[in-house]
């Protein structure tokens, strides 16, 4: 049965949350993490949110799984694993020495309610509980445990988020160019993204043809999400955007829309969709809810 887009990212965004509501508590209580610590990770992890992410990692290895005419249970500790990594990067971006922010997803930042240092902490211990997921439910195939471990640092670190991070701050208040730009879109939001993708295509088995396919997919959707949301800081309010807008450029930030325009970003980030799609055409059917989310990643509102 085929979904709407909005059926298929509540549909992924409910079992995600499912498992991140079943697990990450009993790992917290287990290790007897302090209760306000428990407390703040649970604040931002279960504040709601597209799970764009965790939708992703579960179309790819569906989507795989079909083109292969094989059945298996969808990698939710993948898929809750990513979420987790997401989440301590908005915990942290909201800080007062990043982006200094104190509203998320509609409600007030972690740090505005449980203060910086626990903020700072929460996001640690998030980080940390998204390899102990992937170690704890992957254990029985070592070889897959450390391929999507392996993906995920790789996609979160020096060389992909964090580092994205660290190269948007520096260039506050500096003339970049569009490429320079790009370059800081692909490792700030595009890594995840495609690490979600290729996680998802792991652990279906994909290899080769299929798994080059997904990453191109990724690359491509991830640049499209950022323009996206360069846009929405310029068009969207703070109460349809769950989140202060119109930051960009009083932060001296260098975005699409000041590079180029709000028109010519709009078209930028239609382009890199179109070709996410395209890299999926072979896929068929099995590619359709894939290539819902690209369009969903532009014509969102939030």
């Amino acid at each position: 049965m085929t979904l709407d887009t909005a059926t298929l990212l509540r549909k992924h965004a409910d079992e995600t949350s499912q498992y991140l509501r079943d697990e990450v508590p009993r790992l917290l209580s287990f290790a007897q993490a302090p209760p306000r610590l428990i407390e703040a990770v649970i604040y931002s992890l279960m504040a709601g949110g597209k799970r764009l992410r965790p939708a992703l990692v579960l179309e790819c290895h569906a989507a795989v799984m079909m083109t292969a005419s094989r059945a298996g249970p969808p990698p939710l500790a993948a898929a809750a694993a990513i979420e987790l990594v997401h989440t301590f990067s908005l915990v942290h971006d909201d800080l007062p020495a990043m982006d200094d922010d104190d509203l998320r997803r509609g409600r007030p930042t972690n740090h505005i309610v449980f203060g910086e240092a626990m903020a700072i902490l929460a996001g640690d211990a998030m980080m940390t509980l998204a390899f102990e997921l992937l170690a704890t439910a992957f254990a029985g195939d070592p070889r897959l445990a450390v391929a999507l471990t392996r993906e995920l640092a790789s996609a979160a670190g020096p060389a992909g988020m964090i580092g994205g991070q660290v190269l948007d701050m520096a260039s506050e208040n500096q003339a970049l160019g569009v490429c320079e730009l790009t370059d800081i879109h692909r490792r700030k939001t595009g890594t995840l993204i495609t690490c979600a993708c290729r996680m998802g295509a792991l652990a279906a088995g994909a290899d080769g043809d299929a798994l080059e396919a997904l990453t191109r997919y990724g690359q491509h959707l991830g640049l499209a999400f950022q323009i996206a949301d360069d846009l929405l800081d310029v068009t969207a309010t703070a109460e349809s955007a769950g989140k202060a807008t119109r930051k960009d450029a009083a932060a001296g930030k260098n975005t699409y829309p000041a590079l180029l325009g709000t028109a010519e970003a709009r078209e930028a980030a239609r382009l890199e969709s179109e070709s996410a799609i395209e890299a999926v055409a072979h896929l068929g059917q099995a590619g359709h809810g894939l290539r819902q989310l690209a369009r969903f990643t532009i014509e969102r509102t939030q």
